[in-house]
């Protein structure tokens, strides 16, 4: 299967390097043409960092007291904190960057973190948002538990715009994506009950998770 990878280059910055597979592979909510492999942001410390630096360039102007990392991508928030008290609004902040639990695709946020969420503005960093179900469920959360999101990142994204409408937030919430839809030609999404590769036979290549993929 890794034979069919396509590697993608972010243009901004050569050490932010994405893989694409394509096939027929299920997530947590749809049945997607193409397996994300973001192995080397979420692990190697310059891609991290240069993904952050990204991520960083759409927020300087942002405030931000807490970053809450999903999908593995804490290192990558700890270098976007960094890269944020470094210049713009958030210069000298010190932002925390915590990562909550998800229980039944809802955040779950335990005593000890809730006062980093609290009363406080809080960036959303997520690896993928292919369907902006988990990104939108992450930021309602994030309101019921008393925080404001100024803003979402997320490496790679699928096509629902620039921004999402929550309940209980007087303004909608920026959203910025390294990576999208239209940077792999015939990506596709599908519910699970309207998959036209299941309707067509075509086996399952992998699960996919944040953690990666296992074949099928």
């Amino acid at each position: 299967m890794e034979t069919r990878a396509m590697e993608l280059t972010s243009g901004r910055h050569r050490a932010v390097v994405i893989r694409a597979i394509e096939g027929h592979f299920v997530t947590q909510h749809s049945h997607v043409s193409h397996c994300i492999d973001m192995t080397k942001i979420k692990s190697q410390t310059e891609s991290a960092k240069a993904a952050a630096r990204l991520f960083a360039a759409d927020f300087y102007n942002t405030p931000v007291d807490t970053i809450i990392t999903l999908e593995r991508t804490k290192m990558v928030g700890a270098f976007l904190a960094d890269e944020l008290s470094r210049a713009g609004i958030n210069l000298q902040q010190d932002i925390a960057v915590i990562t909550p639990e998800i229980t039944g695709e809802k955040l779950f946020l335990r005593d000890n973190l809730l006062p980093y969420v609290k009363n406080r503005r809080v960036l959303l960093l997520t690896a993928t948002a292919t369907t902006g179900m988990t990104l939108l469920s992450a930021l309602e959360g994030i309101v019921y538990y008393g925080g404001t999101p100024t803003g979402a990142a997320t490496v790679f994204g699928g096509d629902f715009g620039t921004e999402v409408k929550i309940k209980g937030a007087e303004m909608p919430v920026p959203v910025v994506r390294l990576f999208g839809t239209e940077d792999i030609a015939g990506y596709s999404s599908y519910h699970p009950n309207a998959c036209p590769l299941c309707r067509a036979g075509v086996k399952v290549d992998a699960v996919v998770n944040s953690y990666g993929y296992s074949k099928i």
